[in-house]
């Protein structure tokens, strides 16, 4: 659907068919056929400025409100309604070409990338700043929808923003690349002073201080991106007094995102930091300040029974990472006695 709004600003435009002759003696000794021609090239000049449909692969699969689909359907309405009355000043949508101040669900903004880390061999923490120190105006946990472009394909996906929600001037963002994924690809191409282009907020979950009285936050690689701003905001804020156990599941201990931030995190007296490593089973290869913290394997029902039993009050859950694992939390919590009011998949 971008592709359609790109034509509409000017991207692909079709030849001034409307222009009058010149001389009337031109006019007269036009051949009776010019008007049928014209109305053969200004209908393909109105094809070209269709909507493209896209296809199932860019959908980011996020559940986002508006979609993909409900903008093409939205741009394929205004060019229906633009052809209908041959006024091509009713194709609006252009995007913008400098740093917004405001997000927006269903248009995307540029956005400039300031900085890049590699934080594993897979994983980059990209920031991206804002205008004038704007806050990028998301609640704690939300995300935002990336577009991106390979081989003239348009791409989706949704990211969580770990900086907190009332940082100002920058936005940062964790995201972990795969060797054959499209969206990998146009990420690592990237360099500083690049610009992307993101549209949201989107997400359901709205954390309010105090609203419960323990936290269980189970994490799987980059699913740690969202329970990172709801933490930050707890320890910032003195009057919160809400219990957090966050345990965050990763291969081995190198591959841990964000060990200095969960480290400083531990150190509040509400917060306790666990770890799953799945491709180790030796505390001794670990820091000592690890080694009581670290369990090895996968996060199975033994274990979630017993960060439910351990929990200072009866916990409300937030679960966020692949699909097999968030069905899988699914299943062990309710085994472990939570509703399934009480817990929240990402």
């Amino acid at each position: 659907g971008q592709r359609g709004r790109a034509q509409a600003c000017g991207l692909r435009v079709g030849p001034d068919l409307g222009r009058a002759p010149s001389c009337p003696s031109q006019a007269a000794q036009a051949p009776p056929m010019m008007d049928e021609r014209e109305e053969d090239a200004d209908e393909e000049a109105w094809l070209q400025l269709r909507p493209v449909e896209p296809l199932p692969s860019q959908c980011c699969g996020s559940g986002c409100s508006p979609c993909v689909f409900d903008l093409y359907h939205q741009e394929l309405a205004r060019w229906e309604a633009a052809r209908a009355s041959k006024d091509r000043s009713l194709l609006s949508g252009e995007e913008s070409q400098s740093c917004p101040s405001k997000l927006s669900p269903e248009t995307f903004l540029a956005f400039r990338i300031s900085a890049m880390d590699r934080l594993t061999e897979d994983t980059y923490r990209v920031r991206f700043a804002l205008p004038r120190n704007c806050q990028l105006g998301l609640r704690p946990g939300q995300h935002l929808v990336l577009r991106g472009k390979v081989d003239g394909l348009e791409i989706q996906r949704a990211y969580t923003p770990i900086s907190p929600a009332n940082t100002e001037g920058y936005f940062e963002v964790l995201i972990k690349c795969y060797p054959t994924g499209l969206m990998s690809q146009y990420v690592k191409s990237w360099s500083t002073g690049d610009t992307a282009f993101w549209r949201g907020p989107f997400g359901d979950f709205f954390y309010k201080a105090n609203q419960y009285g323990e936290l269980l936050m189970l994490a799987s690689g980059t699913g740690l991106a969202p329970m990172v701003p709801i933490l930050q905001t707890i320890t910032d804020n003195a009057e919160d007094e809400t219990f957090v156990t966050l345990v965050g599941c990763f291969k081995t201990f190198e591959g841990i995102y964000l060990k200095t931030f969960l480290q400083e995190q531990a150190r509040f007296w509400n917060v306790r930091t666990f770890f799953v490593l799945s491709q180790e089973n030796s505390p001794e290869k670990l820091p000592q300040s690890y080694r009581e913290k670290t369990r090895f394997g996968r996060l199975a029902q033994g274990l979630i029974e017993e960060l439910v039993g351990s929990c200072r009050r009866k916990p409300f859950a937030l679960v966020c990472g692949s699909a097999e694992f968030t069905k899988d939390m699914a299943k062990c919590l309710l085994c472990a006695g939570l509703a399934e009011d009480s817990y929240f998949l990402f």
